[in-house]
């Protein structure tokens, strides 16, 4: 097998081991403290803006176009609707403009 599926593989291994782990560390205590259960919600919105933030920082007009329609529909719609407008908007900004 190539290189590439053995990465893939063990990185899969890894984030099952990963999700796994934490459910059984959390399942294990009957009362979460609110500060950890605080954070444990904030790391969706970590995750998202570690993963957006490189992009946006290196982004053309398409790519700020792409994030300012997803911004606005995420102000009135939910997460579906926002990735679903800034991606149509990526797609055909690339496709007719750049």
């Amino acid at each position: 097998m190539s290189a590439t599926l053995w990465i893939i593989i063990a990185g899969a291994i890894a984030t099952y081991l990963t999700r796994v782990g934490g459910h059984l560390v959390i399942s294990r205590f009957d009362h979460i403290h609110p500060r950890v259960e605080a954070g444990l919600n904030a790391v969706p919105a970590a995750v998202l803006t570690t993963l957006v933030a490189p992009a946006a920082l290196s982004a053309g007009p398409t790519e700020w176009a792409a994030l300012v329609v997803a911004a606005v529909v995420s102000l009135r719609g939910g997460l579906m609707a926002m990735f679903l407008a800034g991606a149509v908007v990526l797609v055909l900004a690339r496709q007719f403009v750049a």
